[in-house]
């Protein structure tokens, strides 16, 4: 099951977000920047150190291809947002 993983990464953060992330992403540093100056913590999992299957069962998922993949763990249950453009927009609404 594709969700799976991503619950378990939820569940094991104490964070208010968790990020997948890429190196050599302009967008996610600009994410975590943004997190930063909003004083939201984060989970961060970068798809080029961990195993390929990761990024798989992500896409799997959310059907979302790119970094950063964004999911707010604020409320009850992991709330899958987008990447950094929809991040933004969402900030724009719910802030």
């Amino acid at each position: 099951m594709s969700e799976q993983r991503i619950l378990e990464h939820a569940a094991n953060s104490e964070d208010d977000f968790l990020i997948y992330t890429g190196n050599f992403c302009g967008y996610c540093r600009a994410l975590k920047q943004l997190l930063k100056t909003k004083s939201f913590t984060y989970t961060e999992y970068n798809y080029d150190e961990q195993d390929r299957s990761l990024r798989k069962e992500v896409v799997a998922a959310t059907g979302h291809r790119t970094v950063p993949v964004v999911f707010d763990l604020r409320g009850d249950a992991p709330m899958f947002i987008g990447g950094f453009d929809e991040t933004s927009r969402y900030f724009k609404k719910t802030l």
